[in-house]
């Protein structure tokens, strides 16, 4: 099988959107609740206390979805494109 320049550009591209998404989520603020407010179902969401969240958290949520939606169409691109190519060229 031959490695194309197709799967090497996508593995480049697969490499460097998984490594940002990593990063990222690295750099996101943990939402965990401590176990108390679980187990007795308090929030901190009450009356809006918990839904003030910075622009920076939203800016890296968006970023995160859209590297992920990146990586899995460069993913499947990878894989179908050369498929598609191979059925072309033997038929």
């Amino acid at each position: 099988m031959e490695f194309g320049a197709i799967q090497l550009i996508g593995g480049v591209l697969m490499l460097i959107s998984s490594i940002l998404i990593i990063v990222i989520t690295m750099m996101q603020e943990q939402k965990q609740q401590d176990m108390s407010s679980a187990l007795s179902g308090q929030s901190d969401n009450f009356f809006g206390k918990g839904n003030v969240s910075s622009s920076r958290e939203q800016a890296l949520a968006r970023l995160t979805k859209l590297l992920a939606i990146v990586f899995f169409i460069v993913t499947i691109a990878v894989n179908v494109i050369p498929a598609i190519m191979n059925k072309i060229s033997q038929g």
